[in-house]
């Protein structure tokens, strides 16, 4: 070991120690640096080290006297009105390094009584970090032993710790890995929950991470299926099954599955990926896949299905989309059961064959059975009040527009500087009927040609509702099953679970985070995804449990009621001098504890933690 350099401030300076190795051939020295405290005992000067700052320290030599400065303030308890001006990263630091301090002492607070005088005009609140969400996700992760089996997957305690500090910043502050960074270094109090200093962390651990999880998809998705159901007693009765996408921002050259296709967001300008996800009757994901952004649904079914080793006679739930006869024919090969949407594009409905399924003022919903001996199956031809409604509405509204596009070119016909080439008019009638082609199958158009000159001389059209569409049966569709033995009414009612798997992607997507994607390599950005389902997987355990209480709000509106519940410093000078030190939780309000109290977890999460110096 070398001679050390010190700069102090005060009682307090930063030691730089320069360390040889012992193999002098083969490596160079380097510098480790501390915090130091110097201290009179008995007439003679005491130094101890403080903090170990370790080998990265990378403060400006010149910065450290005013950096050991402030911490000796903040322990202290000095005034704000007296403390020093650092700039902000100076600053962070100096917080950061006086809580860590105060964490690790408390000896003479324990032996403190509970009463003492202090300075009221000395109060400070500092370091205020969000434990709510935090709280609650650390108990839903606990209950699916998530970190046991993490830990049983090789994850070291960084690892492990980066890996939760992901999945729970997902749920918390969705977001990229980058500001998941930030999020668990400067507003959450995870780390004080878990033990684990974040801000000592560096954003290379949360990539690291995220491939980590990625590389054990298969056997996290079984372990996670299997603790929901021992602790939800789920049935593998129901499998439901749909497809969904996410895109991109960035061409995303490196990744062969972002591929331009059609966007359930409407963002077909940007490259996509698809996710498959399959679902028990509760919600509860049992397995997903990753496909190009262009796949056919119907090619999916078979490779999501196949080694999910399903009970037999498990029902497939599932939409028209996927429900090819290709598919159906194979489901019946595995031993499946299923529901679907029927493809079939014509409608029908006869109101005097239908049983009401449900009875709601603007939601009634009646179903005609009909049998059909030549395939086994049963069709349910449905019809929804609700749904009525808005087709109506939506075919209102495209008739208008059609129409006056359709009006804006006849008048143009007549007017000085506008196209009234007979070709150049067919084309453009051609592009509305390609842009409004759900209501333009409804009309007739003819247009008048002046052979002489070449042009259009009129456009005449005529509306005329085309039999067993949409027009002439608004809120109509069609189910198709071989679940011959069931009613009307629970097959419809098992039907309807397939909106619980759009609401499912409707919270992957806008509550926790799912869209858009910034990475670029695919592993990045499968890991990306994969984190997404992970904290879903917390969020649906929390809700299910929630639900079993009455409490049935939206993950956003859970979150919203517990984010202001924090850890806060106080910090109080007393009248011998010394400054008291208390972090503690802020009380749970009454929001928040009907929350906990529904888990049967505590109100208080972390401990009360006392320093005096």
């Amino acid at each position: 070991m070398l001679p050390v350099n010190l700069v102090h401030a005060a009682g307090m300076f930063i030691r730089r120690t320069t360390i040889k190795s012992r193999n002098r051939k083969k490596a160079a020295p380097y510098y480790t640096y501390r915090l130091v405290e110097s201290q009179r005992v008995g007439g003679r000067i005491k130094q101890h080290t403080l903090l170990n700052l370790g080998r990265h320290f990378e403060v400006a030599k010149r910065e450290w006297r005013a950096l050991s400065s402030r911490i000796e303030q903040l322990l202290g308890g000095q005034p704000s009105l007296l403390s020093l001006e650092l700039p902000a990263e100076l600053e962070v630091l100096a917080q950061r390094y006086a809580a860590q301090i105060l964490a690790g002492r408390g000896e003479d607070a324990a032996q403190a009584g509970p009463c003492a005088s202090v300075d009221l005009a000395t109060l400070e609140l500092v370091r205020p970090r969000r434990v709510g969400i935090e709280h609650i996700a650390l108990h839903a992760l606990d209950q699916l032993a998530l970190r046991d089996k993490l830990k049983a997957l090789g994850f070291n305690r960084h690892q492990l710790a980066a890996a939760v500090g992901n999945i729970l910043a997902r749920m918390a502050f969705p977001a990229s890995e980058l500001a998941s960074h930030q999020w668990l270094q400067q507003r959450s109090g995870l780390g004080e929950l878990l033990g684990y200093d974040f801000e000592a962390m560096g954003l290379d651990r949360l990539y690291q991470a995220s491939d980590q999880l990625w590389k054990h998809k298969a056997e996290l998705e079984a372990h996670l299926f299997g603790r929901e159901r021992e602790l939800f007693a789920v049935e593998e009765t129901i499998t439901l099954y749909d497809l969904t996408n996410t895109f991109f921002e960035g061409d995303v050259k490196g990744a062969a599955k972002a591929k331009r296709g059609r966007s359930k967001e409407k963002r077909s300008d940007c490259p996509l990926i698809t996710l498959g996800l399959v679902l028990d009757g509760s919600g509860f994901p049992r397995a997903s896949e990753f496909f190009a952004g262009n796949a056919s649904e119907p090619d999916t079914l078979q490779a999501m299905l196949t080694g999910l080793n399903c009970c037999v006679g498990s029902t497939v739930v599932m939409d028209a989309g996927i429900a090819s006869d290709a598919n159906i024919t194979w489901l019946l090969e595995q031993g499946y059961r299923y529901l679907v949407v029927s493809r079939k594009r014509q409608r029908a409905f006869d109101p005097g064959q239908a049983v009401i399924v449900k009875e709601e003022p603007g939601q009634t919903v009646r179903i005609q059975r009909v049998v059909k001996p030549e395939t086994g199956e049963v069709e349910l031809y449905c019809h929804s009040q609700a749904r009525e409604i808005k087709e109506q509405a939506m075919q209102d509204q495209s008739s208008q527009r059609f129409d006056a596009a359709l009006q804006g070119l006849h008048d143009g016909l007549s007017k000085k500087g506008t196209t009234k080439n007979y070709d150049k008019i067919l084309e453009r009638i051609g592009r509305l009927k390609e842009r409004h082609r759900r209501v333009a199958q409804h009309y007739t158009i003819r247009v008048e040609h002046d052979d002489a000159h070449d042009k259009a001389t009129a456009i005449h059209w005529e509306r005329s509702e085309k039999p067993h569409s949409q027009a002439t049966h608004p809120g109509v569709y069609c189910l198709r099953t071989n679940l011959v033995d069931w009613d009307e009414a629970t097959l419809w009612h098992t039907y309807t679970m397939l909106t619980d798997l759009e609401a499912v992607f409707r919270s992957l997507k806008s509550e926790l985070g799912m869209r858009p994607n910034f990475h670029q390599k695919e592993s990045r950005i499968e890991g990306h995804l994969f984190i997404t389902l992970l904290a879903y997987h917390l969020v649906h355990t929390i809700r299910t449990q929630l639900k079993s209480q009455g409490i049935h709000d939206s993950w956003e509106t859970i979150r919203r009621k517990l984010e202001n519940q924090q850890r806060i410093t106080v910090s109080l000078k007393r009248e011998d001098g010394k400054t008291v030190h208390v972090r503690k939780t802020t009380r749970a309000e009454p929001h928040q504890k009907a929350i906990v109290d529904a888990l049967g977890i505590s109100a208080q999460p972390g401990n009360v933690e006392k320093t005096i110096v």
